[in-house]
């Protein structure tokens, strides 16, 4: 009886994924146009899953961003419970693999699943932050540890990625870029359970690099528009 249930929730899982696949396919044009996304360092994203996407978070766009970037994997998400309770929005961010959790508390629930989701081979997509900061740099931001706490149960890969936009802001049109960033084998976080504030240091260690790729991209930049002044 155990494994036809077991059977069944694969099942449903995989027609989730299939459902998405089809709305990427219709909808990927036209959110690549509207939000005017350049993905750079695709090729990052390896065919191997189970890793746990990493990126600063200005916009409330920011997920959307980084689903389009990810083609080869459906990247999902905890979403705030109280979503769950709009009519037209629940049924759509169910279709798109999100799940809710109270961040009122601690929703051990919703880490639970989490971290089996992981477990099971799929993607999440957690911004460290926490929070939507923009026209702020993401150094100066504070962090919370959740993506530490699942990839550390889950003994998941993690890789970064650095959302850019100009001021740090949203605005329908003005280009956005996604760098992502090379993956981080689980480990590479040298994760000691016996020790004291292991999830900060990962957390730390983690923001560090997605904050990294932003500032080597940037710096990138500025020197191409320096060379072009120059000729």
């Amino acid at each position: 009886m155990k494994k036809d249930k077991k059977k069944k929730k694969h099942k449903k899982d995989g027609e989730s994924s299939r459902v998405y696949r089809v709305i990427y396919k219709i909808f990927a044009g036209i959110v690549g146009l509207i939000f005017n996304i350049r993905v750079i360092r695709r090729e990052e994203e390896s065919e191997k899953g189970r890793f746990i996407v990493c990126a600063n978070h200005t916009s409330a766009t920011d997920a959307i961003v980084i689903c389009y970037a990810f083609k080869k994997h459906q990247v999902r998400y905890m979403a705030k419970k109280e979503l769950f309770k709009i009519p037209v929005l629940a049924p759509l961010i169910k279709l798109l693999g999100a799940f809710p959790v109270d961040r009122g508390g601690n929703d051990v629930g919703a880490i639970r699943k989490a971290v089996d989701m992981v477990k099971d081979g799929k993607c999440m997509g957690i911004f460290p932050q926490g929070h939507r900061y923009p026209c702020v740099d993401p150094r100066e931001t504070k962090t919370k540890n959740g993506a530490a706490l699942i990839a550390t149960r889950a003994e998941a890969d993690i890789i970064p990625a650095y959302i850019a936009r100009k001021n740090n802001k949203f605005k329908l049109f003005r280009k956005t870029y996604v760098i992502i960033g090379e993956r981080i084998p689980f480990s590479e976080l040298n994760y000691d359970k016996d020790a004291d504030g292991e999830y900060a240091r990962i957390t730390s260690l983690v923001f560090d690099k997605v904050c990294t790729i932003g500032e080597d991209f940037e710096a990138e930049r500025k020197a191409k528009k320096e060379a072009k002044k120059k000729k």
